[in-house]
């Protein structure tokens, strides 16, 4: 079976009040859920109270899902993202600054040869770009948005996201080339 399929009748279940079944969908995705989350915030403390978070959401507003529109892992993603961006919206840590911050010695990447990165590789590098970077790179490159999309979300301009992108691809290329040039030839 589908995972799609699978998530579809395990939607139906927990919309009859079978709280087992939404166990089965949380054990089935919290562990790609905390990754994605960490690659917006940095803690891991944070990422597991947002996953918390977005899915009390998830399951309040299960009725609002639609199978016929996306697939629930679509749909459920989004509302990760969004309770994310909420959490860097409150702390304000979305300030868009046109600089580059320098990144600091204790932010370069570790030295060894990757042979490509992975999920949790990814999120490290990812979690050494300023905020602002981060956000776009995340919302653009890794979860799809466009950048009339991120604009809406996030209340800039779409020149100022496809320049917080580009710079974002510059510093994580600096940094990652280091040691694996994959991974750099993807992202050019």
């Amino acid at each position: 079976m589908h995972h799609s399929e699978r998530d579809i009748i395990l939607v139906n279940r927990i919309l009859k009040k079978d709280n087992k079944a939404f166990q089965e969908l949380y054990e089935h995705y919290v562990r790609f859920f905390i990754l994605t989350a960490m690659r917006y915030v940095k803690s891991k403390e944070d990422a597991e109270d947002l996953v918390q978070e977005a899915f009390v959401k998830i399951y309040n507003d299960l009725k609002q899902f639609n199978p016929n529109r996306s697939a629930f892992l679509t749909w459920s993603k989004r509302v990760l993202i969004n309770t994310c961006l909420q959490h860097l919206r409150k702390r304000s840590f979305l300030t868009f600054v046109d600089n580059i911050i320098e990144l600091g010695a204790s932010h370069r990447m570790p030295a060894q040869a990757l042979e490509n990165l992975n999920l949790e590789d990814l999120t490290t590098a990812i979690s050494t770009l300023p905020k602002g970077y981060r956000t776009v790179f995340n919302l653009h490159v890794i979860d799809g948005y466009t950048h009339a999309e991120i604009s809406k979300l996030l209340g800039i301009s779409e020149g100022t996201s496809k320049s917080q992108l580009l710079k974002a691809k510059k510093v994580l290329r600096k940094n990652i080339e280091k040691f694996d040039l994959n991974f750099a030839k993807v992202y050019a």
